[in-house]
């Protein structure tokens, strides 16, 4: 039996953080609606807090390395918590103008990447340590986020209606200080968390290959590649979505705040429930038959069903179930990551893969309050919506998605290679995951 506690402590401070991200992502856009009353502010908001995410992806692959992910996710949780405090502080001093509150936000998204990528990417050597499987590691590890991410959302609409959003974000602020206090404790004592020595000497030279590699690495894997340009266009639409959508349209149609919490926290609930039945079963069939049916339905529904009704009750059956289905996808992509990048890689490969997958995201907050100007809500709704189903028809459409199914690694069952030929090397390196074990 190995030791548990750092990989119970990295997913409670996980769970911990993205509780807190929850109470961000439904307070900021409120209260950016309540202080501007303008759609086209809260989406500038969302490109200021979104443009330094793929920025920090883009570069800070080998700082996490150098740095060493225990100390990397304690000071992200440190400056993210500085930086969400001091919003409503600075508003209860009536200093706060518009453009400071655009600069909080884009240093708690810059903070905020490596954090949450260094504790990704600890999941392997943290499972290792507990004695525990990787897809296991990795069901709990989503299962749990989604869970924390469906409590932070309920507890965000009702706090909002009833003590204000900047009590929210200042309790956002204090659950950043927690993680980081988790982290700190509980992640000792295991040598993939410590600050790796560097192969060569610290200069700018140096670091540019070692940030190439991460990308070279992406770049030459079909799959990797497929997967970051398909979940590049959901992200984008999901945080139009979420930063200007969905407040526009609870605040027109629906009961404000406490809807958005409400359908938030289904859509959490469902996401939860997905991975737990991944985990139990889901594994048991073909990775991709149930990757691209639960894919299609995750995401464009719900613009669909917003678009045309203007009732709470629709659009929240239509979250639970899309819920479910993208409950069933990272575990998915998470152990496909895992099984394909050398251990070595990780935080580079990971940082590549962020970066890639969240390079439409300022653009899609930034486009959904631009077209909700322009075309009304309905309009920006189907626009996305659509953008959204045809990304997902991805894993129908391009060839590299067939490899979804394979292990690297596995010993594959065909004649035994003659004596003259020379087998090729496997995709990953003795130094990198182990392939799976079946799962729970």
């Amino acid at each position: 039996m190995g030791n548990r506690t750092p990989l119970a402590a990295t997913l409670a401070a996980n769970s911990i953080s993205t509780a807190g991200t929850s109470l961000t992502l439904i307070g900021v856009p409120w209260f950016v609606l309540e202080t501007t009353g303008s759609a086209g502010r809260a989406g500038v908001v969302a490109f200021c807090a979104t443009l330094p995410i793929v920025v920090a992806a883009l570069i800070g692959g080998p700082v996490i390395d150098r740095f060493g992910r225990r100390r990397t996710a304690i000071a992200s949780d440190a400056v993210c918590a500085a930086a969400i405090a001091a919003i409503p502080l600075l508003h209860f001093a009536d200093v706060l103008d518009f453009w400071m509150l655009c600069a909080l936000m884009a240093l708690n998204g810059f903070a905020h990447t490596p954090g949450n990528t260094a504790r990704y990417v600890l999941i392997p050597d943290l499972a290792e340590h507990a004695g525990t499987t990787l897809p296991r590691a990795a069901s709990l590890f989503d299962a749990v986020s989604r869970g924390a991410r469906m409590i932070g959302a309920a507890l965000a609409g009702v706090l909002i209606a009833f003590v204000g959003a900047e009590t929210v974000l200042l309790l956002d602020a204090a659950t950043f200080g927690l993680s980081a206090l988790l982290i700190a404790a509980g992640v000792r004592g295991v040598r993939a968390a410590e600050p790796r020595k560097a192969e060569t000497p610290v200069s700018l030279r140096a670091y540019g290959t070692e940030l190439r590699e991460g990308y070279v690495h992406v770049l030459g894997n079909r799959l990797l590649l497929a997967v970051v340009v398909m979940v590049m266009f959901m992200n984008g639409t999901d945080q139009g979505w979420n930063a200007v959508l969905l407040p526009v349209h609870a605040e027109s149609e629906l009961s404000g705040a406490p809807a958005i919490g409400l359908l938030t926290a289904l859509f959490g609930a469902g996401g939860l429930a997905g991975a737990l039945l991944y985990g139990a079963v889901g594994h048991r069939f073909s990775r991709r038959a149930v990757f691209t049916v639960c894919v299609i339905l995750c995401g464009a529904p719900r613009f669909l069903v917003a678009a045309v009704t203007g009732t709470t009750l629709p659009l929240a059956v239509t979250m639970l179930l899309g819920g479910i289905a993208g409950g069933v996808l990272n575990p998915i992509l998470t152990t496909v990551v895992y099984e394909r990048v050398p251990d070595r890689l990780r935080s580079r490969v990971s940082g590549a893969l962020t970066a890639g997958s969240e390079f439409a995201m300022p653009v899609g907050g930034l486009a959904a309050g631009l077209l909700v100007e322009g075309a009304g809500a309905t309009g920006a709704l189907l626009a996305m919506g659509g953008i959204y189903f045809l990304a997902t028809l991805s894993p129908l459409v391009f060839p590299s998605w067939r490899t979804l199914d394979d292990v690297p690694g596995a010993e594959p069952v065909q004649k035994p290679v003659p004596q003259t030929e020379v087998p090729a090397p496997a995709p990953v390196s003795s130094s990198g995951p182990s392939r799976p074990t079946p799962g729970p």
